[in-house]
């Protein structure tokens, strides 16, 4: 399955049926007056978050949907039925925007929320709604409601607990395919990763996260170098941020401040997220080159980087303890702004013993 995590689409709501003028007409039955029925309603636009989906790839080749529009009222005081609903499943994870790109109309972020897009057209009165003692065989009905239409644009930011940066070749996908299930392509040249990757770190049954492995920026990414800014959003979400730094290049310090200046090109929020400084590939180095590289990452950073090897896996069980024990404070902290949010009066009762 391809990953696509942008897409832009059209919606139109159903319109209203319209009302019916219609009398009623029977054998033996004297002035049997106006019973023309309303139209029905047109159809709603919804989106639904699903946890199944994990990219946008079925608005690639299927941009335009339109709900149905509603029946017309027929005679006999009989009301049109109303037209059919139109539901857009995506990822959770989803932002849409406004046809500007820019406003932001509603966030996907919990399994099953459900928000309207476009509501449908109210339907037409017929003609029964109009009379009255002084107009007792009304002639006119009114007609459907017009539908909403607009065009939209869907954004995926994939959910994960933990990110990881770098550039090209610092062993981001051998980290991920060593501590989860996840098989990303490695290989011995750069942009061998050209999509996001989702793997679950299993710390036991209750010491789970998920991780994202973002596409290698390089220097420039912000003009729109390599493969520039295109996935740094999907790590917006992440409580921590794993800044990983190949120990057997050149010049690692440079390295490490080339990712920094790209991540608060992007973002500065995204700049100042928990950053964990993580030296890769010791197992290329020996003790000495470690120690130096350490030395003058820390200098840099001010932090001192962990040093790990994804392949002999040294190291990767203390890093992933301390991953997690961020990512369960952030949960906790969410957890207690979701409660204060719900229950304002709990939270704000004056303290009695």
């Amino acid at each position: 399955m391809k990953f696509l995590d942008q897409a832009k689409i059209y919606i139109r709501s159903g319109t209203g049926g319209g009302g019916c003028i219609s009398f009623r007409r029977e054998k033996y039955i004297a002035f049997g007056g106006p019973n023309g029925g309303d139209g029905g309603a047109g159809g709603n636009v919804w989106v639904e978050a699903a946890s199944d989906l994990n990219t946008l790839i079925d608005y690639r080749y299927r941009q335009h949907f339109k709900a149905e529009t509603g029946t017309h009222g027929m005679g006999r005081d009989r009301t049109g039925k109303a037209g059919e609903d139109v539901t857009l499943k995506v990822p959770v994870g989803t932002q849409i925007f406004d046809a500007d790109d820019d406003t932001l109309l509603v966030d996907m972020t919990e399994e099953g929320q459900r928000v309207m897009l476009a509501q449908g057209g109210n339907g037409g009165w017929g003609n029964a709604r109009f009379k009255t003692p002084t107009n007792q065989a009304p002639r006119r009905a009114n007609p459907g409601e017009d539908g909403e239409e607009r065009w939209l644009w869907l954004r995926l930011k994939l959910i994960a607990d933990a990110g990881l940066v770098g550039l090209p070749n610092a062993g981001k996908s051998t980290f991920l395919s060593a501590v989860t299930a996840a098989n990303p392509k490695t290989a011995a040249y750069p942009f061998t990763t050209l999509r996001p990757h989702l793997g679950v770190v299993d710390l036991g049954p209750t010491s789970r996260f998920i991780m994202a492995d973002i596409p290698g920026l390089i220097e420039g990414a912000s003009d729109g170098a390599g493969l520039g800014h295109k996935f740094l959003g999907h790590v917006e979400r992440c409580s921590a941020l794993l800044h990983l730094v190949d120990g057997t290049q050149d010049d690692p310090v440079a390295a490490y401040k080339t990712i920094r200046a790209e991540l608060a090109a992007y973002d500065d929020d995204l700049a100042d997220k928990e950053e964990i400084l993580v030296l890769t590939k010791i197992d290329a180095m020996n003790d000495e080159q470690i120690e130096d590289v350490s030395k003058a990452l820390k200098k840099a950073s001010g932090v001192a980087p962990r040093a790990i090897s994804a392949v002999s896996g040294k190291g990767t069980t203390a890093l992933l303890t301390d991953v997690f024990k961020m990512v369960d404070a952030r949960r906790e902290a969410e957890k207690a702004e979701k409660f204060a949010a719900e229950n304002p009066e709990i939270v704000n009762a004056p303290w009695s013993p």
